[in-house]
């Protein structure tokens, strides 16, 4: 995570995308749903498809099986840039068999910072 002094703000995006860092490798519904906007997007590469999914096809997908083991996964916020009630956080995520690169975009609604957008790349990685 961030090593600097952060804002409030930058707190609460950070509790955010640990949700949706958390909610991925658990498998946990109510935790994604708590880092996302219902009406959220996801947009981004597998291979060289593009693939657009709904939040709630997204989350089904992401919770189904079993629990995946923590050790075996690397999840890291590595920036947040913020404007007023909107923030674009850059993320890696490194999983046994893919790497992927997320722009995470937010915006405080009613209080809360909330993931209206994800675009992520995604790579095989060697073995």
């Amino acid at each position: 995570m961030l090593s600097f002094a952060q804002s409030e703000a930058d707190e609460a995006i950070t509790k955010t995308v640990k949700l949706y860092f958390d909610g991925m490798v658990a498998r946990d519904p109510a935790k994604l749903e708590a880092a996302f906007l219902p009406q959220a997007r996801l947009i981004g590469y597998r291979g060289e498809v593009l693939v657009v999914t709904s939040l709630a096809e997204w989350i089904q997908s992401t919770a189904t099986g079993a629990p995946r083991d923590p050790a075996q996964y690397r999840n890291e916020l590595k920036s947040i840039r913020r404007v007023g009630k909107m923030a674009l956080v850059e993320a890696e995520l490194y999983w046994p068999t893919r790497y992927y690169y997320d722009y995470l975009t937010l915006l405080e609604v009613a209080g809360d910072w909330k993931i209206v957008h994800k675009s992520w790349h995604e790579k095989a990685l060697d073995k």
